[in-house]
């Protein structure tokens, strides 16, 4: 109880002293600690406003970039991958097989008619017991056709299902030259399967005309993005001719690229660098494009929850289905670059900003160090009336936290409520600022925790700032302190 009653009355003691008014400290020392409450303030709302801004310019990045480019590419190269796990893994189920097999005698029930029926049976029971089961069915899909490498991996996830992966589609990716009647161009040209594209990517909520079902096999029809489409002067309807290096004919007038005049069907505005260098066709018109009708090079393509997430994904592909790293691509390979860059951006922005709250933050130094040098017989009193040093440390301490609290509490309050109207205060003042996807300003997210965690920061560098000016309030002699008084 006496413990209690002696933490409220240094509490009290340093309230009062954190008041910054003449009556209780000098002009000076008021002005420091108005200065650095204000500091802590200001600091602290620029911080939560810049953090939202960069978060809301994250998510956008992630939203155009993400939502073209492949999460996670399986090449066709990995095919062989697969079927090599999947014969050791029928190899070994038959080993095992054969190992258990016992010698029916007289009072058995005769095993089977058809002893090859029969046999396919018991290696599918003892494959079913092995660790391997998602790829040993996939290798009955393998062994009683010739399955796509599409085939393989979703055989796979039916039976081992990720819950990362929202979807797979086959996929194919060449670079190609496009040509109007106006330009010429170098683009990427993805094949793709129309249904996956209109189910689970962006693209297909950014389309200004036309949609992913337009692209039926045999129409050699195109979607471009806006900025493509511009810059080769098309709109829907119009032809152009697509060159595919890559691929090449014999004619009377010698060795040419494979080409084809196709129809622009549809133009899609994501507001990313990819929308004038993506051209998207159905994949089997692609394929027939590149001379591959069998769909030999076909790649695929793994939608994600979270792109982000795509290294659990990448980890489970090389030790379930053995698949080598160099047959697995992901974006970070394309544009992890560009996020690495834009999250260094905002590192430094952050270090910057909390570099500011701390300089403001040990202005409480000079302050506190004022205010002992003030109140040493106050300090001298309380010693002598049987506070501990602990006591009067603990004073000091509470003065630097109070001004923290005042001053973090102040930014809190104003970085929401700037950060809140921040689009209307750049319309306000005439500076309105198009970054978002919907072209309405600028993209902002705020982050609770992220938001808490920095006015928390801000609230311990005062504490830490205040334990310096405590020690030397601690080490007062009231017997020198008195007599100076």
């Amino acid at each position: 109880m006496q413990g209690a009653m002696s933490y409220l009355l240094s509490a009290s003691i340093a309230y009062r002293y954190a008041k910054s008014r003449k009556a209780n400290q000098t002009s000076f020392v008021s002005f420091i600690n108005r200065f650095s409450v204000a500091g802590i303030a200001l600091g602290l709302m620029a911080l939560i406003i810049v953090v939202s801004v960069m978060n809301g310019l994250e998510g956008q990045l992630k939203q155009r970039i993400l939502g073209i480019v492949p999460h996670i590419e399986i090449t066709s190269d990995a095919k062989s991958d697969i079927k090599e796990t999947i014969t050791k893994a029928h190899t070994s189920a038959k080993t095992n097989t054969k190992a258990n097999t016992k010698t029916p005698t007289l009072s058995e029930t005769p095993v089977s008619e058809t002893p090859t029926q029969n046999s396919s049976q018991a290696v599918k029971e003892a494959i079913t017991e092995t660790p391997m089961q998602p790829v040993a069915d996939a290798g009955e899909i393998f062994h009683t056709s010739t399955p796509s490498l599409l085939d393989l991996i979703n055989g796979y996830l039916s039976k081992t299902p990720m819950q990362e992966v929202l979807a797979v589609m086959a996929y194919r990716e060449t670079e190609a030259v496009v040509q109007s009647r106006k330009d010429l161009r170098g683009v990427q040209l993805h094949g793709i399967q129309p249904l996956g594209m209109k189910q689970h990517t962006m693209v297909a909520n950014n389309m200004e005309q036309g949609r992913f079902s337009d692209l039926e096999p045999g129409s050699f029809r195109v979607i471009v993005g806006r900025a493509l489409a511009l810059k080769l002067d098309v709109r829907v309807g119009d032809r152009m001719r697509v060159m595919v290096a890559g691929a090449s004919v014999y004619t009377p007038f010698g060795r040419m690229p494979s080409q084809r005049l196709v129809t622009v069907s549809g133009i899609f505005d994501m507001g990313s660098q990819m929308d004038d260098k993506v051209l998207y066709m159905n994949i089997d018109d692609v394929n027939r494009l590149v001379r591959d009708p069998k769909a030999k090079g076909e790649s695929v393509r793994l939608f994600l929850n979270d792109a982000f997430n795509y290294l659990a994904i990448v980890n489970t592909l090389k030790a379930e289905l053995g698949v080598r790293a160099a047959h697995i691509r992901t974006w970070r390979e394309r544009q992890g670059p560009l996020f690495d860059a834009v999250k260094m951006e905002k590192n430094m922005i952050m270090l910057m900003l909390l570099l500011i709250i701390a300089v403001a933050a040990f202005n409480i130094i000079s302050a506190l160090v004022m205010v002992v040098s003030e109140k040493q017989g106050d300090i001298a009193v309380l010693q002598t009336q049987g506070m501990t040093p602990k006591t009067i440390m603990l004073i000091f301490i509470l003065n630097g936290l109070f001004n923290g609290v005042k001053g973090a509490g102040i930014g809190l309050i104003l970085g929401c409520l700037v950060t809140s109207q921040l689009n209307n205060i750049l319309e306000l003042v005439n500076s309105p600022l198009a970054l978002a996807a919907d072209g309405s300003g600028l993209p902002i997210e705020m982050d609770i925790s992220q938001i808490a965690s920095i006015t928390l920061l801000s609230m311990l560098l005062c504490i830490a700032a205040s334990i310096y000016p405590a020690y030397k309030a601690m080490q007062i002699q009231p017997s020198q302190a008195l007599q100076n008084e």
